[in-house]
């Protein structure tokens, strides 16, 4: 005998609070990474304030919980992405780059960009007083980079050397350079008794450097490259496919960490001192933020061009599009380049 209407009624009623449920519930977590510079500074805002928590409420989600991991290096990043330990990344655009190139296709592994984040002028600073410019590293010197190849320091790098070089010598300072964190890379810059000598660092790690009568500048990514975004968010498809509405809340609060910094930029300041572990004076903060070159943003800039780059030398093997085909497609109005 089958159903009748009213069970049936009720039966499809129940199905659909259920998975309205699932829908609102969507995960007990969600895992974001920052990093330790200043060009995460929006995550910190975030972290501090519970902007992601308070865009969850607003949207319905119930008591997803924001957990932050501080990582950094794009290899290290990528990996983590790979193997499931985080939802959504604040991570260098090369990095990125080259993970969604190769995972593109693959259901398990493929990634996309969700928004900008920031850029900020990148350094390459040095100890070695006999370095002028790009043409006079040599196999003495040791520059540091958060990552080989993949990091944001390390594809920085590769631009800077086929501007000064041409385009097939890209790779030509790649020898030289040694995996290390930022604040590591610092502290033995700052020593004078590393074997490291150079550093590509980006806000504060680049200031603090330079405050140091024995560091001098060699080169500015800015006055080089112009302005392209050096951090975006990325996700795995699979966790934006099944979690749109976490991933709509994290742009809204990244698009209010923004707006915050841009209203006050001291208390901006204060929230990195609280939050990072490398401590900067708050001139040095306020310098830092009122840098021509230092933009937050939603909006992503300059990523077909970096692409472009990119699959010019091999790191990358698809042909670039524009720059909306890196990114999921709620993103497309961003206006981005």
């Amino acid at each position: 005998m089958g159903l009748s209407r009213a069970a049936v009624l009720l039966t499809a009623a129940a199905t659909l609070l259920m998975s309205a449920s699932v829908a609102l519930a969507q995960v007990a977590e969600i895992r974001v990474s920052r990093g330790y510079s200043v060009l995460y500074l929006p995550q910190m805002m975030m972290q501090k304030h519970q902007l992601i928590e308070k865009q969850i409420k607003k949207l319905g989600l119930g008591d997803t919980r924001v957990v932050w991991r501080v990582l950094d290096g794009g290899n290290v990043i990528n990996d983590a992405l790979l193997a499931g330990a985080l939802d959504i990344a604040a991570v260098g655009t090369p990095g990125f780059l080259i993970l969604w190139s190769k995972a593109l296709g693959n259901p398990t592994a493929e990634i996309a960009g969700l928004s900008g984040i920031s850029s900020t002028p990148m350094y390459l600073n040095t100890t070695n007083p006999k370095i002028k410019s790009l043409a006079d590293f040599g196999p003495g010197d040791k520059i540091a980079v958060a990552g080989i190849k993949s990091s944001l320091p390390a594809g920085i790098l590769q631009m800077m050397a086929a501007h000064e070089f041409g385009a097939p010598n890209y790779a030509r300072l790649d020898e030289l350079t040694v995996s290390l964190p930022y604040p590591d890379a610092t502290t033995a810059m700052l020593s004078g008794r590393s074997e490291i000598n150079a550093h590509v660092a980006s806000p504060p790690f680049s200031f603090i450097e330079l405050d140091n009568p024995n560091i001098r500048k060699v080169a500015n990514s800015a006055d080089i490259l112009g302005d392209m975004t050096l951090v975006m968010s990325a996700t795995p498809k699979r966790f934006h496919d099944a979690n749109p509405l976490l991933c709509k809340a994290y742009v809204a609060a990244l698009a209010e960490a923004d707006q915050m910094i841009a209203a006050d930029p001291q208390a901006a300041a204060d929230t990195y001192n609280e939050v990072s572990p490398t401590k900067v004076s708050n001139p040095m903060m306020l310098r830092i933020l009122g840098d021509k070159d230092t933009h937050f943003s939603t909006r992503p800039t300059g990523i077909a061009r970096w692409a472009s780059f990119m699959k010019s030398i091999g790191l990358i093997k698809q042909d670039v599009v524009d720059w909306k085909q890196f990114f999921y497609s709620e993103s497309h109005a961003l206006d981005g380049s």
